[in-house]
């Protein structure tokens, strides 16, 4: 088995339409929501008309957009002038204060997904913060709490070192450990497109829409466009 998995859904309008393409072209098999965007409802509307709400997952996000919820807006670490800011490194320490409002969020962003009718299968993380040491615990609660089974681990595939290797099988023993459910590996698309795929393999991909209206797996933006490759279908191989 091997997982296609776009996130951002919902982020926006452009990306969430070039990832109802990606879907209609059979690139992508999952994709991961965020339950703050701007394209929430609109993106769920187009999700249902295009085929996928089935295959919709929580994309959890403190890093970017307006907050669902008020406690967390206290901390200038996570928000400043009333949007997420992404103030603070992988290593912070969260005060018991800004673990109970970064639970109140993540917990908020499941439900909105939840009562849109949502089934929440599979879920990840904006800027990865779910596999950052002091909001993993966070994310598995919330998780267990609303009845997610599979949560996805770190970069262990492609272009990764051995501290990230390790840090990977870290967390998956942990979230295995836990009940979750998990890929054995988990890598970058664009580093597979013409390689061998392992078995029980996670891929991520960021679709939208370059200059020319192509859709692209997005590496950034330049000029008010998206930048990246053109996404293909991939072919797994054994």
């Amino acid at each position: 088995m091997v997982i296609i998995n776009a996130d951002d859904f919902g982020m926006n309008e452009r990306c969430s339409r070039a990832i109802a393409e990606a879907f209609e072209k059979g690139l992508i098999t999952h994709t991961t929501m965020v339950a703050n965007g701007d394209f929430f409802d609109k993106g769920l509307k187009l999700a249902r008309e295009k085929g996928f709400f089935d295959r919709i997952g929580l994309h959890f996000n403190i890093t970017e957009g307006k907050p669902l919820t008020d406690d967390i807006k206290a901390f200038r670490d996570f928000v400043s002038e009333g949007r997420f800011n992404k103030g603070f490194s992988a290593s912070k320490m969260l005060t018991d204060a800004e673990r109970e409002a970064v639970y109140k969020e993540l917990s908020a962003q499941a439900d909105r997904l939840s009562e849109a009718g949502v089934n929440i299968t599979h879920a990840d993380s904006h800027h990865y913060i779910h596999t950052f040491p002091d909001f993993t615990p966070i994310a598995e609660r919330v998780c267990g709490e609303k009845g997610i089974k599979r949560l996805r681990i770190s970069y262990n595939l492609g272009a990764v070192t051995p501290d990230e290797i390790k840090k990977a099988e870290e967390l998956k023993k942990r979230l295995r450990a836990s009940g979750f459910v998990t890929t054995d590996y988990f890598g970058r698309l664009r580093d597979f497109m013409n390689g061998k795929v392992p078995d029980n393999t996670e891929l991520i991909v960021h679709p939208d829409y370059d200059r020319d209206g192509i859709v692209i797996d997005r590496r950034g933006v330049a000029d008010g466009f998206a930048v990246g490759d053109a996404l293909r279908r991939l072919t797994v191989t054994d």
